[in-house]
């Protein structure tokens, strides 16, 4: 086995030579009874053959005494997520906690692996990882299982402790304010199909028009970015029976104007248009942009809440909160003439 050269063995590197947990190898490290013989010679093996100093992070957290959370998350300029981290870093220290933040390229398994350990090596009380995307589930089932641990906007299924905008809710009542207004059926431009938060938007509006007997019509998928609304508005904008579309964020709603106005189709007299996410622009669109808001300092101060009690209990739990969204009415949604 290697290590990435130019920074030292650490706890997960043991843990993976050793075929053991990252529990297993703290155990071992804190001359736990409940090892057996043969692991703790495994995990003593470990160390030896990397040369990994146990006195760095003999204990990997000092639940009580630290004041500083590690956080995980994607390095993006996103508005969901920046903003989700934004607000927990001040929920955090307006409780007196720091935050180190591990900004990882991509969310996959390997380099959310090696930001928790470093977090891990300088002792953090608790961890919180920002998890919209598919390819993280599998790091988070592999994290250890005593240390406090926050997912934020991660996996529904996953059975860690868990804060997410309630996503499906959002898309519904977005659907249901269009049906409301008379629209006979709704368009989706969805987000990526790895991302939970496409995935909950998808199902809220396939719900809503279900529910409301109203036909489903083809998905439309963007990418978040306004230039994947303004390619499936191209589409959109020919489609005369296309009167009301529901965007699954407001910069993909951006780019989808552009393409409706090109197309001479009038907003909202010929296609009324939903957003999602609230973003500090969607109030100077032409027309304003009624849209769905999520409550990112109310996720921040869950996620918060919820780990806190972990660390100020020693244990780790299974709880999770889910957080409401609201219905922000402007411009861009009327009647269909």
């Amino acid at each position: 086995m290697s290590v990435k050269r130019g920074r030292p063995p650490g706890m997960m590197d043991v843990a993976r030579l050793a075929g053991v947990s990252h529990q297993t190898v703290s155990r071992v490290l804190n001359e736990h009874p409940n090892v057996s013989e043969p692991t703790r010679l495994k995990v003593r093996a470990a160390i030896a053959e990397l040369g990994y100093r146990p006195d760095r992070a003999a204990r990997a957290l000092v639940t009580g005494t630290s004041k500083v959370i590690g956080v995980v998350a994607q390095n993006s300029s996103l508005y969901g997520p920046a903003s989700m981290l934004t607000a927990f870093e001040e929920a955090a220290q307006a409780t007196g906690f720091a935050v180190n933040v591990g900004s990882v390229r991509n969310l996959d398994e390997q380099s959310i692996a090696e930001a928790v350990e470093r977090h891990l090596d300088q002792r953090v009380a608790g961890l919180v990882v920002i998890a919209p995307v598919a390819s993280a589930a599998p790091a988070l089932a592999k994290l250890p299982g005593d240390v406090p641990l926050v997912t934020i906007d991660g996996d529904p299924e996953h059975s860690s402790s868990l804060v997410t905008v309630d996503q499906y809710a959002g898309a519904k009542a977005a659907t249901e304010h269009l049906l409301g207004l008379g629209h006979r059926t709704v368009w989706h431009i969805s987000g990526p199909a790895d991302w939970f938060d496409a995935a909950g938007r998808v199902q809220g509006w396939e719900a809503a028009l279900r529910e409301a007997g109203r036909e489903v019509p083809p998905l439309l998928t963007g990418d978040w970015s306004a230039a994947s609304g303004y390619r499936n508005g191209q589409l959109l904008a020919r489609l005369p029976d296309a009167t009301a579309v529901f965007a699954a964020n407001d910069h993909i709603a951006l780019g989808l104007l552009r393409a409706l106005n090109e197309h001479g189709r009038r907003v909202p007299a010929d296609v009324s248009v939903v957003g999602f996410d609230d973003v500090p622009e969607a109030a100077f669109y032409t027309p304003p942009l009624t849209t769905i808001r999520p409550d990112f300092d109310a996720a921040a101060t869950a996620g918060l809440e919820l780990l806190l009690a972990q660390i100020e209990s020693g244990t780790t739990e299974n709880a999770r909160r889910i957080i409401a969204p609201t219905l922000v009415e402007r411009e861009s949604v009327a009647p269909p003439s």
